[in-house]
């Protein structure tokens, strides 16, 4: 059967220069006015299209499916409020540098504003949350002039670059006239002569950048290295172990990091916050306060590292960044604009170890910290913290992670996996509304076992996101259940307030059994240690269908051993 295209030119030249580019991978939400893209990208044998009815979730399935791929995925929609479900995946990817390509269908400019259905503002729809808007001139039944046709091939060609090199979503905004479902055997020839975008070659830092680097470096005798969200795993052995063997260097990570050492610092939060309410605790963060400050990779997750650093700066702070410079701890940082792997190129072998006690010093408080920690685990009630625990303590080797926010990726960065993990967390904006859809779209794109961690109000917010055909039989989720929103009670408040559990915390009774049923996952649950264990044991295993664990937490329990773990350790490092 011969290939079918749109009638529409414009949605073959969209479709083209897909193909052309390597955007092969494109989620389309129903609509009629999207009927030229949808016949355009589902009748493509080289393009893989997914059908996800919920435009908020399949956006954040796009999103997750970038993730791994680290390239451009597209999303397609109808016109008028089906646009607007995408914004909170746009404003994701555009904290979080992810090359999400929003391609919606649009009325012809000649409908707007005079009453007609599902037609609403589309141009410019997203501002400044996406690298460019490309809105194309309108297109009929194969009635567009020469001249729209070359804007239109300019525009769209603008869009897919800047997705590729600023690594930023992008807007394309198509208008289509009736009839929108006519499709032809032969494409267009101006279509055919489309040719694929040549992309420069990544930039090297100067080398006056990287002298000034090397002798800030070299002459400093305390220098912390900050890895936030690394995504594509752009660090080399080289770098890894350079940074790791010289005794003026502390490295902390997150759990989003990627990257471990035994002579890494993860559990940031347990070396900071026992500190807070010591009488000398301006002695001990000076003592931590470091010369140089090097940060790579994306966000930060603890804000108490954040909270340090801006009071105790340090003399000299670089960025490596193939993009943008983020003044976080308002150093006003050196930008180093380039790849982490093509600096390491540049640099490492002219790093220099220097004499100090600063790595030694510190790791020997963490390792006692780690002990500490090791012992309040076996001392408390069963909650929150001892199931987070329980949990990483199960992970099995080299699973494939997914964080929800806020509490969970806040747990997960103060315990160790006793296995190396792959993990993400939506950390651009740090909203609770799309975790299950981008681990889905991660797992189904990466095509290796995946679990998400999650809380019960972000599973529950996101609950459609089961609602598609393409759950891999290996994706799992762990709903840790406390019956609202737990951040809420560590965060300052009035907790007896009659407000407080209907407007904060938003207590409930629900549980994830029937929405397993109604979308086939397998459900366990777990309601105390002992039962913990038990499912624990096997829920990693290989099985036929997906599956959700949920874990039943004590709310009024759960707060108060996560606040006295911190004086815990205060209490055991300082005696």
């Amino acid at each position: 059967m011969s290939q079918q295209f749109s009638s529409i030119a414009t949605a073959q030249l969209l479709v083209k220069a897909f193909e052309l580019n390597h955007i092969n991978q494109v989620v389309i939400s129903p609509g009629s006015r999207n009927a030229p893209l949808t016949i355009a990208f589902s009748n493509h044998p080289s393009i893989n299209t997914y059908s996800i009815v919920d435009e908020r979730s399949a956006a954040f399935f796009a999103l997750g499916m970038t993730q791994h791929l680290q390239k451009p995925v597209a999303v397609i929609c109808t016109s008028g409020s089906a646009l607007a479900n995408y914004y909170p995946a746009v404003t994701e990817a555009y904290y979080s540098q992810l090359p999400l390509i929003v391609l919606s269908a649009d009325r012809p400019s000649h409908l707007l504003d005079i009453g007609d259905g599902q037609t609403i503002k589309q141009r410019h729809f997203f501002g400044e949350h996406v690298g460019y808007a490309a809105n194309l001139k309108d297109d009929t039944h194969q009635q567009i002039s020469v001249e729209d046709f070359n804007f239109n091939k300019t525009e769209v060609q603008a869009a897919i670059s800047t997705a590729y090199q600023q690594q930023l979503p992008v807007h394309i905004n198509a208008a289509f006239d009736e009839p929108l479902y006519h499709t032809t055997e032969k494409p267009f020839p101006e279509v055919e002569s489309l040719s694929a975008i040549e992309f420069p070659e990544i930039n090297k830092i100067t080398e006056e950048l990287v002298s000034k680097f090397i002798n800030d470096w070299n002459s400093a005798e305390r220098k912390l290295v900050l890895v936030g969200v690394n995504s594509n795993f752009d660090f080399t052995k080289e770098l890894v172990e350079v940074l790791a063997n010289d005794p003026s260097v502390i490295v902390m990570t997150e759990v989003t990091s990627n990257i471990a050492h035994k002579h890494f610092f993860q559990n940031i939060d347990a070396l900071i916050a026992p500190v807070e309410q010591l009488d000398d605790a301006e002695v001990y963060f000076k003592g931590l306060q470091p010369d140089l400050l090097l940060s790579l990779g994306g966000m930060l997750v603890s804000k108490k590292l954040k909270s340090f650093l801006r009071t105790y700066q340090p003399k000299a702070h670089y960025q490596v960044h193939p993009q943008r410079c983020l003044n976080t701890f308002f150093t006003n940082p050196i930008h180093l604009k380039s790849t982490v792997k093509q600096f390491s190129k540049q640099v490492v072998a002219k790093l220099q170890p220097v004499e100090s006690n600063y790595f030694e010093h510190w790791y020997q408080q963490k390792t006692r910290i780690e002990t500490i920690r090791e012992r309040y685990i076996q001392e408390i009630d069963y909650s929150d913290f001892k199931v987070f625990a329980s949990v990483f303590s199960a992970l099995p080797k080299n699973e494939h992670m997914h964080f929800a926010n806020s509490s969970t990726v806040r747990y997960a960065n103060l315990f160790d996996s006793k296995t190396p993990l792959i993990a993400f967390s939506n950390r651009g904006t740090s909203g609770i509304d799309g975790s299950t859809s981008t681990a889905i779209g991660y797992a189904l794109a990466s095509q290796h076992p995946t679990t998400i961690i999650t809380g019960d109000l972000s599973f529950f917010y996101d609950s459609n996101a089961l609602w598609n055909n393409y759950l891999p039989p290996d994706f799992k989720i762990i709903v840790i259940n406390n019956s609202g929103g737990g951040i809420f009670r560590i965060l300052p408040g009035d907790k007896q307030a009659d407000y407080f559990h209907t407007y904060f915390e938003t207590r409930h009774q629900l549980t994830a059994k029937h929405l397993s049923k109604m979308f086939g996952l397998s459900y366990f649950s777990a309601e105390n240690l002992n039962d913990l264990e038990v499912e624990l044991s096997s829920f990693f295993e290989n099985s036929q269908k997906p599956k959700i664990l949920e874990i039943f937490t004590p709310t009024e329990v759960n707060d108060q051993v996560l606040l006295s773990y911190f004086k815990y350790i205060n209490k055991h490092l300082f005696r």
